[in-house]
Formats: C-alpha cells, structure tokens, sequence
C-alpha cells in the first residue's frame, strides 16, 4: 500500500500583501522551488506550488505568510494523488 503523505500535492493561495511591498514578495515567491505566481493583480497573488507531503503545503504556506510585508496567506486548494500511477 502506498503511504498517501509520500504522494504528490498540488495546492493554491491567495497572498495578500502590502502595496509598497508587492514586487520584493513576488520575487521571493518565484524564488521557492516547485512555486509559481500565475497571476497577480494590486495587492494580490495568487501562488501554486507542488509538494510531496502535507507537512511541506503547510511549511511552505507558513514560509510565505512570514516574508515581510505579507498581510495574509490562505490556502485555497489542495490536491494530493492517490495513486502514483497517475502522475508523470
């Protein structure tokens, strides 16, 4: 039986930051292995990003909301596999 925290998790947030700090996050973000920043409009960012287990969604969720000048970082989705056969 395959161990589900060992499978792949994709997940979404939305961020929510400080005007005058948008571009400084926004390159932080982009920074972060399997994240990306598909779009972003005034103050908001919207962030998905790949882990391999929940403990690291929620690591990386944290690592986000601590950068300086974010106000919020919420969690929208996440997806993890149940089967390994039905990823790459």
């Amino acid at each position: 039986m395959v161990d589900e925290r060992e499978l792949p998790h994709v997940s979404s947030a939305v961020v929510a930051v400080r005007p005058e700090r948008l571009q400084d996050v926004l390159r932080q973000i982009e920074c972060m292995p399997d994240t990306e920043v598909p779009v972003w409009q005034h103050s908001r960012i919207v962030v998905v990003f790949e882990a391999v287990n929940s403990g690291d969604v929620a690591a990386r969720l944290a690592r986000i909301a601590e950068m300086d000048g974010v106000v919020a970082a919420n969690m929208v989705f996440e997806h993890a596999e149940t089967d390994r056969s039905s990823g790459a």
